[in-house]
């Protein structure tokens, strides 16, 4: 994908202004494309989207950048190291800020050890009731040895893919608004369910295949094995911390970046301690700041075979 043509380059484009990370974050959970496509017989009308950011949206955006007090005061003296309870905290506030927020992880049980579910967001939906939005960011890898689509899209950790995600939540957590306890827990019903999936998905580099029910626009990114990593354009590059995942990276100009040699040494000397892909992005330095160009995983070099042996014992 030409520099000119990718998210990044549009993001930087219309968010290069702000500078908390939190608020780039916020800025791209909204603006971001969707990772399902909302108009795909797949999903069966069940696909949440937030629509086009108004002007008024980005007025408070820049707002909240320029004083982040009631944003602060929303996160609270938590720490946050688990990417998607940050990015649901972050959607929680926005809703808030919006008044449609209702409840935030609201829990239903059957009994006092038997939890059901639990609510992600759910929202004031007017005279209709309760619209109840099950959240998602997610991060998948095309493993292209897979035939179906959906499963061949897995995890860096190999702990889940696309399709058993999306299962779960249309067979069952969509379902939740229905079940008595559920019913007898809320004093409106829920009339309508979705599912708001945001995410990034990452191709073998040089392949960016059309997927049906993935949204076309989707962000992407690549991935490749240690041992291709010569193949990897870019002369400056960062490791992305997990909390940084979400939005295209802006750093302050000092942010410490390595070259091609150090990235191969530091991501040889990981892997010899875990097997755990490191997502990195070429960067590159635009005035004052360091700017994300591209991203995308490096996997150890056991990783396609670990991943073939998950599949096997799946479909067993």
């Amino acid at each position: 994908m030409a520099a000119a043509d990718s998210f990044q380059e549009s993001f930087h484009r219309r968010w290069g202004h702000l500078r908390r990370a939190p608020v780039r974050a916020l800025a791209w959970l909204l603006d971001s494309p969707d990772l399902l496509d909302v108009h795909a017989p797949a999903w069966a009308g069940r696909v949440a989207t937030l629509g086009p950011v108004t002007p008024q949206v980005a007025d408070w955006l820049a707002q909240l950048d320029a004083d982040p007090a009631l944003l602060d005061a929303a996160f609270g003296a938590r720490t946050y190291t688990r990417l998607g309870l940050y990015a649901e905290k972050l959607m929680a506030f926005y809703f808030a800020q919006q008044g449609r927020l209702v409840a935030h992880g609201l829990q239903v049980r059957a009994a006092r050890n038997d939890t059901v579910g639990e609510f992600d967001f759910l929202l004031d939906a007017g005279a209709q009731g309760l619209e109840h939005i099950e959240f998602a960011t997610k991060f998948y890898l095309l493993d292209g040895a897979a035939d179906q689509e959906f499963d061949a899209l897995v995890g860096p950790n190999l702990a889940d893919s696309l399709g058993v995600k999306m299962r779960k939540v249309f067979e069952r957590q969509l379902a939740l608004g229905q079940h008595p306890a559920a019913q007898a827990l809320l004093a409106r019903p829920v009339t309508r369910a979705h599912a708001l999936v945001k995410g990034w998905l990452f191709y073998p580099s040089g392949s960016w295949p059309t997927m049906q029910g993935i949204t076309a626009g989707h962000c992407r990114g690549f991935w490749c094995a240690l041992d291709e990593l010569d193949g990897v354009e870019g002369a400056q590059f960062v490791i992305l911390p997990k909390l940084e995942w979400l939005a295209p990276l802006r750093a302050d100009g000092a942010a410490a970046t390595l070259d091609g040699a150090q990235l191969a040494a530091y991501l040889e000397a990981q892997f010899q301690d875990s097997g755990t892909p490191l997502l990195v992005a070429s960067v590159r330095r635009n005035g004052e700041a360091v700017e994300e160009v591209e991203r995308g995983f490096i996997v150890p070099n056991d990783w396609r075979d670990r991943a073939a042996e998950v599949r096997m014992v799946k479909s067993v």
